[in-house]
């Protein structure tokens, strides 16, 4: 009998997310599956799609976002993903979670960079995950807890010193509560206040309930700069000593006196990396984007803001052009703007290269959904690394390119059944177009679609087409589900 199949994708090149040589051929799905894959010329869909010419690849993960509340708030939120091809989205990240905690005001910076009043409204991952459930998503969801977010609970926001034995004590039932109701791993953002007094010991205490679990430790390092070193030994003591395997978020080297020193950095992890579980990943620009921190500005680094509270009309604006037409220096415009966020012109080209075509990095957007004037990574990252670095520039070929933001990610996170081509693996894939995908948002117009991007399906739904309907290209489905990591 001849097989029949929701949907038929015929003659894509086919690129499979494990970094193995493309190949001409077919893809069939049914239901939520991949049913089979190669010469399906005597198999009939119910859709049938052409892709003469056009790549197929498993849907992109983005290894690393702040979409904890994009997830819940429907195209508007994520049609910034869908439209990158991105299928699933791991949340939680430096510290940052909408869960577990519930919050009557908004918490400190940096957690107000996922919610205001009203979102921290789930005191229990469980019910993060259950409104994940019921009011359905885009993209799939992986989610950690965050540090920053359980810390502040604990300590009822006296966070500016270590932690007490009660106050850990807290913080490890909560993240072992936590991982019991579907969350994949423990992050931490010790670069930040409500983070940055918590000590070595204090982080080892609280990832100890990821022993028992399985789960991931991803960490936002003390410190990106003169300090790198350093934090990631600090970083690598906490996996070992919890026995957890490692991720480092957004790997760089910070102000222009470390530029170069991913010479130094990548070689130490690499040595890591022989004994120890570790991953990082990394954006594809030489800027990055956070809270603004008034105490940490420097006159040689360029920032632009991307909201204020007090001053909303600045977005998008130059700090040192909105001090200049206060008659002030940047660290009093700053302090006149916040709350507010940024984005830091603090790294090097040749770094941002090297750390990307490493073999342990994969890609993550760190975008931030709910700015204003938002970092162009969070529309852009995807197409920007096969368009840009691999047909303009040859940082590496395309299937190292998808297998890094596929593949690579899925095994650094425990994901099953996701990342690859491979029949009976879930149907989250991507169709774009080789020759002309390439990102379109830049700095000062962040938020433009990037081109080329055919069709991205989760779990064998469409999520996105190019042109399609009034909405940018969503297509209202919301066939996302909550993806946990593997424990053996």
């Amino acid at each position: 009998m001849a097989l029949r199949c929701d949907l038929i994708i015929r003659d894509a090149t086919l690129i499979d997310g494990t970094g193995a040589p493309r190949r001409i051929g077919d893809l069939g799905v049914k239901g939520d599956r991949i049913a089979a894959i190669g010469d399906l010329g005597g198999a009939t869909g119910d859709r049938e799609v052409i892709a003469t010419s056009k790549a197929l690849a498993p849907g992109f993960i983005d290894a690393h976002t702040h979409d904890d509340r994009a997830v819940l708030c429907g195209p508007q939120c994520t049609t910034c993903k869908t439209s990158q091809g991105v299928t699933t989205v791991v949340v939680g990240c430096c510290g940052v979670s909408l869960s577990p905690a519930r919050f009557k005001r908004t918490p400190p910076p940096p957690l107000d960079l996922i919610g205001a009043e009203g979102w921290w409204r789930f005191g229990d991952f469980g019910d993060y995950a259950e409104a994940l459930r019921r009011q359905g998503s885009e993209v799939n969801t992986y989610a950690l807890a965050g540090h920053q977010t359980m810390r502040v609970e604990a300590m009822d926001g006296d966070v500016s010193r270590p932690a007490n034995d009660r106050e850990i004590h807290h913080m490890h039932q909560r993240l072992k509560q936590a991982l019991a109701e579907g969350a994949s791993g423990f992050s931490t953002g010790l670069y930040y206040d409500p983070n940055k007094h918590a000590t070595t010991e204090e982080v080892i205490a609280v990832a100890e309930a990821l022993r028992t679990t399985g789960g991931l430790y991803s960490t936002h390092m003390r410190d990106e700069a003169d300090k790198v070193l350093a934090s990631i030994e600090e970083t690598m003591k906490i996996g070992k000593k919890a026995g957890v395997g490692v991720q480092i978020s957004h790997h760089k080297c910070s102000l222009p006196e470390n530029f170069g020193r991913s010479t130094q950095t990548l070689p130490l992890i690499a040595e890591y990396a022989r004994t120890q579980e570790v991953a990082y990943d990394v954006y594809p620009y030489p800027a990055g984007s956070t809270v603004l921190m008034p105490d940490r500005l420097r006159d040689d680094v360029k920032v632009m803001i991307t909201w204020s509270v007090p001053h909303p009309e600045m977005a998008g604006k130059y700090l040192h052009e909105i001090a200049r037409g206060w008659n002030s220096d940047i660290k009093a415009a700053a302090e006149r703007l916040t709350p507010a966020g940024q984005i830091s012109f603090q790294m090097d080209e040749e770094d941002v290269r090297r750390i990307m075509a490493h073999p342990l990095s994969m890609i993550g957007s760190d975008g931030i959904p709910h700015d204003a004037h938002p970092h162009p990574r969070l529309w852009g990252t995807f197409p920007r690394v096969l368009g840009h670095y691999v047909r303009d520039v040859g940082l590496f070929s395309l299937e190292t390119a998808v297998h890094k933001m596929t593949g690579r990610c899925a095994e650094a996170y425990g994901i099953v059944d996701r990342g690859v081509l491979v029949e009976g693996a879930y149907a989250d894939l991507c169709l774009f177009d080789p020759a002309t995908v390439i990102d379109a948002a830049t700095f000062e117009t962040p938020t433009l679609p990037s081109l080329g991007i055919e069709e991205v399906w989760a779990n064998g739904r469409p999520t996105f087409r190019a042109g399609y309907g009034e909405q940018g290209g969503a297509t209202g489905e919301k066939p996302g589900r909550l993806v946990t990591r593997h424990r053996a």
